[in-house]
């Protein structure tokens, strides 16, 4: 049966979804209220285990790589830049690693001839009808569809309108993280420097591009009152809990006054009792945000190719598919995010003593004689399965 489908968000598992749907032959809209397609902060995201066999599935898996990152081992230092540990690059890099921006221009790419993508615009309401769902746009327009899909983050448009405030659902983990990007005067070749004070974390990588590195914040703290759309704001509250702090923090916060392209967001996680209600359905962080270590990226496109396997097994019994969808990939979102509540913790241990023995562990498991079994360890939150054999069609050829 063929239907037409309203996708919220141009991000990562809304393109997916349209990718697998428009293979199906259902006629598929993406909406994204940015302008353009979104860089994503130039965050990195890797991919590991069986999440790798996905990627060949769709038939990405070779642009990816092109793309890669390429990162090795990340330093943790002193304010003096001594090295006090080394975390491997599988702890952070998987077995491929990409900017973010990359990830979204890759499936953007693959999903564009499968599906109507509509830039700067967003849905402001949605009622559904006994035939379809009535959504309106914020251009005036308004239009039907027999499903539409929440794609569209952590801050979801269509979570809120149709299952209520974002806070009924969101869990703050007592972390706030930024990045942004500053010129490679660091001479970093394709790794990192960490850096960590109780409560405070601070890196610089360069990967792929030689002439960049990002730097990334994280830091304990209580609820941060801020408009989303203030940058100046969000640069402030960074700057005010990273002030005084050692190493090149110092510089690097003078750098973030002039970024242009600040990533600020509190460290959470979604929890609901259900992904759907009626003709509407939540994917990725809409659905189940995790946070940093909890898959998201493998999670969202695991996630994307499931809901279009059960809509094709279910043949038009959208109640059954979602059902389906929600059951396959509970169990897995669930080990995500009770790994990924420890994330902030980890990054930026509360005191001088955890962050030693935090360094000390990671200088046990990166020897030579443990790092195989380290490689095991980092592999295995990731592994949900082969993905399962649904009827979708195999990837276009060039």
């Amino acid at each position: 049966m063929t239907m037409s489908i309203l996708i919220s968000g141009a991000g990562i598992g809304g393109p997916s979804l349209a990718y697998w749907l428009g293979r199906l032959g259902h006629r598929v809209t993406v909406v994204e209220q940015s302008a353009v397609l979104r860089a994503g902060g130039g965050a990195a995201v890797d991919f590991r285990g069986d999440q790798m066999a996905l990627l060949r599935r769709m038939g990405v898996l070779d642009d990816i790589r092109a793309h890669r990152t390429g990162m090795g081992d990340q330093r943790v230092v002193d304010t003096t830049g001594r090295r006090l540990t080394t975390f491997p690059s599988v702890l952070f890099s998987g077995e491929v690693e990409i900017d973010r921006g990359d990830l979204a221009r890759i499936l953007y790419e693959h999903s564009r001839n499968e599906a109507e993508y509509i830039f700067g615009d967003r849905i402001t309401g949605i009622t559904e009808r006994p035939g379809g769902v009535e959504v309106s746009f914020a251009n005036g327009t308004d239009a039907t569809y027999d499903l539409v899909i929440g794609a569209d983050g952590l801050h979801s448009a269509v979570r809120a309108l149709v299952f209520g405030a974002e806070d009924r659902f969101r869990s703050d983990l007592g972390y706030y993280v930024a990045s942004f990007a500053v010129p490679n005067t660091f001479g970093l070749d394709h790794t990192g420097l960490i850096y960590n004070e109780p409560g405070r974390y601070v890196s610089l990588c360069s990967g792929r591009d030689p002439e960049h590195a990002m730097a990334g914040f994280i830091f304990a703290a209580e609820p941060q009152e801020y408009d989303r759309r203030d940058i100046a704001a969000q640069k402030s509250i960074v700057a005010r809990h990273f002030a005084g702090s050692g190493w090149r923090t110092t510089e690097l916060l003078a750098a973030l006054q002039d970024a242009p392209d600040l990533y600020f967001d509190s460290l959470s996680q979604i929890r609901l009792d259900r992904w759907s209600t009626g003709r509407v359905g939540l994917l990725g962080d809409a659905a189940w945000c995790a946070g940093p270590g909890g898959n998201g990226t493998g999670h969202a496109m695991l996630g994307a190719y499931t809901l279009a396997g059960e809509l094709a097994v279910a043949d038009g019994d959208y109640r059954l598919a979602f059902t389906r969808y929600e059951q396959a990939m509970r169990p897995a979102i669930e080990k995500s995010q009770k790994f990924a509540a420890g994330a902030g913790r980890f990054l930026a241990p509360a005191t001088t003593g955890q962050l030693r023995r935090r360094n000390f562990t990671y200088r046990i498991l990166s020897s030579a004689v443990l790092s195989g079994l380290f490689t095991r360890l980092s592999s295995k939150n990731a592994n949900t399965g082969e993905p399962a054999p649904y009827p979708l069609p195999a990837p276009a050829t060039a």
